[in-house]
């Protein structure tokens, strides 16, 4: 079993771990170094996903909510793995700009993660290679397989095609947010929702490695068995003890 459970904020000095101050509900002015330290964060939660192939070119958009209600944002058109804090952009919790460059195109995904999770913190929108061909070729990635992803993210479910950049694609994936801290869309990208950013990022790297062993096994064998029900309920009994409270779609059912 892995160690999600316990991963602390120890030795975080860029912030990572750290959620932005307050609570979903009680905007108050922001506390003197939050916004410097998230900004930094999403820089450093960029270079991640580059290096690690997560994303390539200007893909992806990654945002931090910040304790007087509004948020940081990737601008459009950047290059993540490159990311300097003053090239970061603010908008409100309605996506209007409140200060920096253009904001993503896709700023409507964060709004709408925002509204269907308000407990979130920051939102992780990548194109992990090995879970979007998964989704082209119609692998369900809710399959429980791996124990130790039934246990902590569980299913992962995948939203129907709808058009980048549109107000389709937020739409898409509403309903689902709700259900899942992990989403995918089909032939486009994943989302990952978190309390912290690197409580999202995790969940995108959990995702992506689970997509390659499933892909490696597809590979071999061609198609794949669930683990039998019983197992299942035995792993999710486990969450409990665990101390591991996260939303999982095994457990709720939610867009089964």
């Amino acid at each position: 079993m892995n160690d999600y459970a316990n991963q602390g904020a120890t030795g975080d000095p860029r912030g990572l771990f750290r959620p932005g101050q307050g609570h979903a509900h009680e905007p108050r002015a922001p506390h003197p170094e939050e916004e410097a330290r998230l900004r930094r964060a999403l820089c450093d939660v960029g270079k991640l996903c580059y290096d690690r192939n997560l994303i390539v070119g200007a893909d992806g958009n990654f945002s931090a909510r910040l304790s007087d209600g509004t948020m940081l944002v990737t601008p459009a058109g950047a290059m993540k793995g490159f990311l300097e804090p003053h090239h970061l952009t603010k908008v409100d919790m309605e996506g209007r700009l409140v200060e920096g460059p253009r904001p993503s195109t896709e700023t409507g995904i964060h709004v709408t993660a925002y509204q269907a999770r308000p407990e979130m913190r920051a939102v992780v929108h990548a194109h992990p290679p090995h879970a979007v061909a998964m989704t082209i070729a119609g692998i369900d990635l809710q399959m429980p397989i791996i124990p130790e992803v039934v246990v902590t993210i569980g299913g992962i479910p995948t939203a129907e095609y709808a058009t980048p950049g549109t107000q389709e694609l937020p739409d898409s994936i509403r309903d689902l947010m709700r259900c899942s801290d992990t989403v995918m869309m089909k032939m486009h990208g994943s989302i990952s929702l978190g309390t912290s950013l690197m409580d999202a990022f995790k969940k995108l790297d959990m995702l992506e490695h689970t997509a390659r062993i499933l892909y490696y096994a597809h590979t071999l064998r061609g198609g794949l068995d669930p683990l039998p029900a019983e197992d299942v309920e035995r792993l999710l009994r486990t969450r409990k003890l665990l101390g591991i409270d996260s939303t999982n779609t095994l457990e709720n059912r939610c867009g089964l």
